[in-house]
């Protein structure tokens, strides 16, 4: 009897765009397939890829990812011509590519990609439709972010504090 591996939640993201969601707000996520060489996928295997300041392209009804850059191994075939900057087809259906066209057409949207990982055997890229944020939506976000913070740190506090107080401390 062969047993199943357990599913670990972070192994099979490859790569992630962080900083896509401090600079853009995402309206709409896609799953979209890769269109990939040999030599690509065994550096994805490695975790030699970077998405960070890549985006899709949208035109003759078909989706290409820009800007990302698989690292080639030492280890490749001579004989392949590896260029870590080449434009990559995205596998998406007729109504998929619909949509972000009908999107991207009606101004101040873009699509980029936010993440990079395996499915099962599959490499797929999470691709996003954004609109640029303000400085304003910048400023509120990190007001939020810092307000989460502190809510966590007095909570921390006086949860503390009541045990103490009640004779029990786990700290």
């Amino acid at each position: 009897m062969i047993k199943k591996k357990a599913y670990k939640p972070g192994a099979a993201t490859i790569a992630q765009n962080k900083r896509i969601y401090h600079e853009y707000c995402i309206e709409q996520e896609l799953e979209a397939g890769l269109l990939l060489q040999g030599w690509e996928v065994k550096s994805l295997r490695a975790g030699k890829a970077n998405i960070s300041g890549s985006y899709v392209l949208l035109k003759n009804c078909e989706a290409y990812l820009f800007g990302a850059t698989f690292q080639p191994l030492t280890v490749t075939s001579s004989h392949a011509i590896c260029d870590p900057m080449r434009t990559r087809k995205l596998l998406l259906n007729k109504f998929e590519l619909n949509s972000l066209l009908e999107r991207v057409k009606r101004g101040g949207y873009t699509v980029i990609a936010l993440s990079l990982y395996w499915k099962n055997t599959w490499i797929k890229i999470k691709i996003g439709v954004a609109k640029g944020k303000k400085e304003y939506d910048k400023r509120t976000d990190i007001k939020k972010y810092e307000w989460q913070l502190n809510k966590a740190r007095i909570m921390k506090h006086t949860n503390c504090y009541v045990a103490i107080h009640i004779g029990i401390c786990y700290n």
